[in-house]
């Protein structure tokens, strides 16, 4: 097949966020570079979008530690490869290399993660940063690495804590009796719902604006930067500030590519993804702010509800967590004895 500057450009044009056209030629001098597959569920958002966002960031990171063109990272948002509890399946086999999610995801995996999304557990983020630096990250990380064959590479922030968008005002426990909630396909945020007073409801990410649109669901449960990156506030107008969750954000790395890669590019790109995590973090805490506010221009009411009697009717499911997983205990008592 003749290559022509046409056919180069129409090939360019079809491929995923981030992928530029390489030279077809690499000089004896140098060694082939590594590809890699970035998975996001989130839109394509530069700002709002948590996975765009740490995606942005780990770029300037392997080009500031002399990695650019010796690694590629191909961004795939949106759902393009897949519903998460695929894609972290596919990172489990070694089929896709990375993913950018929540902890909840892989709590399907290796059910100690699911410690992180125990309702009302954490303060904030920066007393989050603080329990894990104090040691709450690592059992999460050797257990991960056992069981499903992942890297937990670096921690920073999903852009706000969840709270509840919904079709009617939340003030309250009562007001939210009866209403179809979205959750994570996750039993730890699913019981965290129920146990508010909700009717939680599983779903995927990728599904729940058609469900709003159709009225299957009465609301979800999410971060501001989240709902403004997706438009979820096209549909649903009350956002009750409950923050029953403050989710860490992650990168999973798959075991297969970490004993792949040369050693020497390891280093210097897993110190990379720890670089891009914190600016990820600084730019959450800034961010959710501003999508407070755009929400409200949108004509989103925000109510600041009564979490405390939320945080009551929470309270039982951490104790039943630890008791069925006694693992869990240490890593409890950590983060509530560590402060911002």
């Amino acid at each position: 097949m003749r290559i022509t500057r046409r056919t180069v450009l129409r090939r360019a044009a079809a491929l995923p966020v981030g992928v530029a056209v390489a030279p077809a030629i690499i000089g004896k001098a140098r060694a082939a570079g590594m590809t890699m597959k970035l998975s996001s569920s989130q839109a394509n958002d530069p700002r709002y979008a948590n996975g765009r966002v740490y995606y942005d960031n780990l770029l300037k990171a392997l080009t500031a530690n002399g990695l650019d063109g010796r690694i590629t990272v191909q961004f795939f948002p949106d759902n393009q490869l897949g519903q998460e509890i695929d894609v972290i399946n596919s990172v489990k086999l070694g089929v896709i290399d990375m993913m950018v999610s929540g902890t909840s995801i892989a709590a399907n995996l290796v059910p100690l993660v699911g410690v992180y999304d125990l309702g009302y557990l954490f303060q904030s983020y920066p007393q989050q940063t603080a329990a894990l630096d104090a040691g709450a990250a690592k059992p999460v990380e050797a257990a991960l690495l056992k069981g499903a064959n992942i890297h937990l590479i670096s921690w920073a922030y999903n852009f706000g804590a969840r709270s509840v968008l919904a079709k009617k005002p939340v003030n309250g426990p009562a007001d939210l009796a009866g209403l179809k909630i979205r959750t994570l396909p996750n039993p730890i945020i699913t019981e965290c719902l129920r146990l508010m007073g909700a009717a939680a409801t599983p779903l995927a990410f990728g599904e729940i604006y058609t469900a709003l649109q159709a009225g299957v669901l009465d609301g979800l449960e999410h971060d501001p930067p989240t709902i403004v990156a997706s438009k979820f506030y096209e549909t649903t107008k009350f956002y009750s500030l409950t923050e029953h969750i403050y989710s860490p954000l992650v990168t999973y790395f798959s075991d297969a590519t970490f004993r792949r890669m040369d050693p020497k590019l390891r280093e210097g790109f897993i110190d990379a993804a720890g670089k891009a995590a914190i600016d990820t973090r600084a730019h959450g805490l800034a961010v959710e702010k501003d999508a407070l506010a755009f929400l409200q221009g949108k004509g989103v009411t925000v109510i600041n509800c009564d979490r405390e009697a939320f945080r009551q009717r929470v309270l039982p499911q951490t104790a039943a967590f630890v008791k069925a997983h006694p693992d869990a205990k240490p890593i409890v008592d950590t983060i509530r004895g560590t402060t911002a």
